[in-house]
């Protein structure tokens, strides 16, 4: 017998995805802090590989910007700033990050931030069949195409991945 989930409420993210008719799939888990992407990918049964962490970073001149990651990898901050063209990359405090998206550190989803900020995705990203990220809300993922990603938020595709 299939272990029952809560009902999730609506986010700003789910709103935005459902408005533009993209089809997703919510997939709530129990949030642990500290707990990551390792986390939800084990209580969901994904490979971690799938699932992609948004992250809010900043610019020299600190302009903010999101960048998608896989979830079993780390951004080099240095390729990033080299392909974006910026002097440096570094990642926002969380409270900084909170003003930027909107939402809460551990439920930072890429869709109806708060402000708009340019978008970067690692182009491995691009060539997966489906992906789960935050849906907007700590708990909680969903897993779209990630043909979305340069759809609706004009992902610019970028090398950035530190192997593991």
């Amino acid at each position: 017998m299939a272990k029952h989930r809560p009902h999730v409420s609506e986010t700003p993210a789910t709103q935005f995805l459902r408005r533009r008719g993209v089809p997703f799939e919510v997939h709530p888990y129990d949030y642990v802090d500290h707990g990551g992407t390792a986390e939800s990918a084990r209580q969901l049964g994904v490979d971690e590989h799938l699932v992609v962490k948004t992250l809010v970073m900043q610019d020299e001149s600190a302009r903010p910007l999101i960048v998608l990651m896989h979830g079993d990898r780390t951004v080099s901050t240095r390729n990033l700033a080299r392909q974006t063209g910026r002097k440096s990359i570094e990642p926002c405090s969380p409270e900084v990050a909170q003003r930027h998206s909107g939402y809460q550190v551990g439920g930072t989803s890429p869709f109806a931030t708060r402000k708009p900020m340019p978008v970067f995705v690692e182009e491995s990203v691009l060539g997966l069949q489906r992906i789960y990220l935050n849906g907007g809300r700590r708990g909680v993922l969903v897993s779209i195409d990630p043909a979305v990603l340069v759809a609706l938020l004009q992902a610019q595709p970028v090398h950035c991945a530190l192997a593991p």
